[in-house]
C-alpha cells in the first residue's frame, strides 16, 4: 500500500467520506492540530526522567484519546457510515481526577508561573499551550458547521491537566515554579 495520494500536491487533503478539502480548511487545522498535539504528548512521553516514569501511561492514554477526537473533527456530522466515537464523560471525569491529585501534591498558588523549569515540565506546559491552540480552532470549526462537541470539553479539560501535570513533574523534579513576578493573586 503506497502512503501518498497525491491530493495534497493541489493543496487539498481527503476527510473521513471522501469529501476533498483545502488544506487551509479550518476542519483541517482542527484535527491537524489535534495530530500535532498527539505528536508533542508521544514527544513529551519520550523524555520522561526517572521520577516521573508514572505519567507515562496516563500519557499514551491521552494519545489514544486524541486519536478518538482528531477521527471526529476529521469527519462530517451528516456522513452516515462513520459515526462520531468520542464520549467525554468518562475521560473528563478521569482527567479531573488527575488534576485534583496533582494540584493536591504540589504547593498551593495564587500568581500565574512561568511555563518551564525541568525537561519533562518545559514539554507539559508546551502541550498546555498546543493543547489551547487546538481549542480555539475547534471553536473556530464549531461555529462554521456542527461537530461532536465532546470533543470540546475533552480538550479543554486536557489543558488544566497538562498545567497540573507540569507542576507535578518539577516537584517530582525537584524545580521549583517560577511566580510571574508582576503577577497579581489569581488562584483562589
Amino acid at each position: 500500500m503506497k502512503i501518498y495520494t497525491k491530493t495534497g500536491d493541489k493543496g487539498q487533503t481527503r476527510i473521513i467520506g471522501k469529501q476533498i478539502l483545502s488544506k487551509a480548511n479550518v476542519r483541517v487545522m482542527a484535527y491537524g492540530d489535534v495530530d500535532e498535539l498527539n505528536s508533542w504528548v508521544g514527544y513529551t512521553k519520550s523524555i520522561l526522567s526517572s521520577e516521573t516514569q508514572n505519567l507515562g501511561e496516563e500519557l499514551e492514554e491521552i494519545q489514544q484519546l486524541l486519536f478518538d477526537c482528531g477521527k471526529d473533527l476529521a469527519t462530517p456530522k451528516d456522513e452516515p457510515r462513520h459515526p462520531f466515537i468520542f464520549e467525554a464523560a468518562k475521560p473528563t471525569k478521569w482527567l479531573e481526577g488527575k488534576i485534583d491529585e496533582y494540584t493536591a501534591a504540589v504547593p498551593p498558588v495564587k500568581k500565574f508561573i512561568l511555563p518551564g523549569g525541568s525537561q519533562v515540565a518545559a514539554a507539559l506546559h508546551y502541550a498546555r499551550t498546543v493543547t489551547r491552540r487546538v481549542e480555539r480552532n475547534i471553536v473556530a470549526l464549531k461555529d462554521t458547521t456542527e461537530i461532536n462537541d465532546e470533543v470540546l470539553v475533552f480538550i479543554n479539560r486536557l489543558s488544566d491537566y497538562f498545567f497540573a501535570a507540569a507542576r507535578y513533574a518539577n516537584m517530582k523534579d525537584q524545580h521549583a515554579d517560577i511566580l510571574y513576578r508582576n503577577s497579581k493573586d489569581v488562584f483562589r
